[in-house]
């Protein structure tokens, strides 16, 4: 899939946009507001606003952090085998100094991750200061003349460039997960 950003400064329009883009056939999960009026985007009936934990770079620092963790975890082991301390003392307190490496790395990692922008967000940095609210759409190359013709009604919407986006299969379980849930009794 491939996500649409655009920029504007008002929920009003954006609410009307993802309501226009709903009934073009678009999920819900196909569509985002990253804004730092959560308050705003709550009281708005069609608007999705991201996940807190995802306007932050906390996976990206986690994985970060776990790939660091795995090289230290290394090195430790390294370290071990080539003074052959090991074969006094046994490997126990080596594999445990790996492991527990492995976790400080990954946890920093996500701490640091935690108090940064989400590094595809960064470039709207100066935006989201400014009150400015960011839609993005993750669409199939089937959805994009629905999405040019939405965005034609609304000329006030600053389109501002494409990126990766969600994976279609992740998506289409949210979709499934959404029918389950509203199917309970």
């Amino acid at each position: 899939m491939e996500r649409h950003y655009f920029i504007s400064d008002d929920l009003d329009e954006l609410d009307r946009v993802e309501a226009e883009l709903e009934s073009e056939g678009m999920d819900k999960p196909q569509i985002h507001v990253y804004s730092e009026d959560d308050t705003g985007v709550e009281t708005h009936e069609h608007l999705h606003n991201m996940e807190a934990v995802l306007k932050k770079d906390v996976v990206y620092g986690t994985e970060l952090g776990a790939v660091i963790g795995v090289a230290a975890a290394a090195l430790v082991l390294l370290v071990a085998w080539v003074t052959g301390l090991p074969e006094t003392v046994t490997w126990i307190p080596f594999v445990f100094l790996a492991i527990v490496a492995l976790g400080f790395c990954t946890w920093e990692g996500g701490l640091f991750g935690i108090q940064e922008m989400h590094h595809d967000f960064k470039r709207f940095q100066d935006e989201i200061k400014a009150g400015k609210h960011v839609l993005f759409v993750d669409i199939d190359a089937n959805q994009a003349s629905a999405l040019q013709r939405v965005i034609a009604r609304h000329p006030s919407l600053r389109a501002a460039g494409t990126g990766s986006g969600t994976p279609a299969f992740v998506i289409t379980a949210q979709r499934k997960w959404k029918e389950f849930v509203h199917s309970m009794p």
